[in-house]
């Protein structure tokens, strides 16, 4: 099964209150999983690549149960999505070792990835759910 994965993550403040969201839909555009959590502290970039690991620890632990044949992200941090493309080189110190425990998990998984930036109109309910986040934790 082949899955579309879309996740986004804010900071109220940069750093300051933050949290993600993401909603993963099975091929059939079934949500499957949603989620929300305040991250404490942390700068925007933080949150977004916090966003992207709790998908695939998600996925790693269903990912025999549910069949998953590939998993296609969607985000609309430009920066993360080419970070994952690799047209853009991870410099930040902090986004570093987030980046290495996405890779890591990825290489865990080992499914085919495809990573797409969207505009945020269309990653709606993953914003929705980090704003959630964020909002229930002032």
């Amino acid at each position: 099964m082949e899955i579309n994965v879309y996740t986004d993550g804010g900071s109220r403040g940069n750093p300051g209150i933050s949290g993600y969201g993401l909603v993963i839909y099975d091929e059939k555009q079934k949500v499957i999983c949603k989620e929300s959590k305040f991250l404490g502290i942390k700068t925007n970039n933080e949150a977004e690549y916090l966003a992207i690991i709790g998908a695939l620890e998600w996925i790693k632990k269903k990912q025999s149960f549910l069949n998953v044949t590939k998993i296609n992200f969607f985000a609309d941090s430009q920066l993360m999505i080419r970070q994952f493309q690799g047209i853009y080189k991870v410099k930040a110190p902090t986004l570093l070792p987030l980046f290495s425990r996405a890779q890591q998990l990825l290489l865990q998984i080992n499914l085919p990835t495809k990573f797409t930036d969207v505009r945020r109109e269309f990653n709606e309910l993953a914003d929705k759910l980090a704003n959630k986040a964020m909002d229930n934790h002032f």
